[in-house]
């Protein structure tokens, strides 16, 4: 079977940010935005994983979409962690690379799989 390159990237980044809520909790006691970030930094894979499988096109988009959603999330909170010295500039340009990446990829599929439904739409009326 064909690997599937944004689960494979979106699992990379939820182990990322667990590894990285681990060490913000055990080193710098830092419990709040954390969580935050390890609870829309791992929703990002479930929902491409539930889109992957998703019984229709309006479900794949709503789910990647809802993937997407979180992502922009997750750069929030690490934004957040780095402007308030909880990560290096180095954690921050590791981590936020990888999630721009995903964003950048997420919002590629969202916006063809709407276009090839309003083409369907499109062809379908035509027809």
């Amino acid at each position: 079977m064909k690997e599937n390159i944004v689960e494979s990237k979106s699992l990379d980044f939820a182990v990322k940010c667990i590894e990285l809520y681990k060490h913000l909790t055990f080193e710098s006691k830092e419990y709040i935005l954390s969580k935050q970030m390890v609870r829309s930094g791992t929703s990002i894979g479930a929902n491409i994983k539930e889109a992957v499988r998703g019984q229709s096109n309006a479900d794949f988009i709503s789910k990647m979409s809802i993937s997407l959603k979180e992502a922009s999330e997750t750069e929030y909170w690490l934004t957040l962690l780095e402007k308030t010295n909880y990560i290096t500039p180095q954690q921050f340009r590791s981590m936020i690379a990888d999630c721009k990446e995903l964003i950048a990829i997420l919002t590629s599929i969202t916006k063809t799989a709407k276009l090839n439904i309003d083409k369907k739409k499109m062809q379908n009326a035509t027809n």
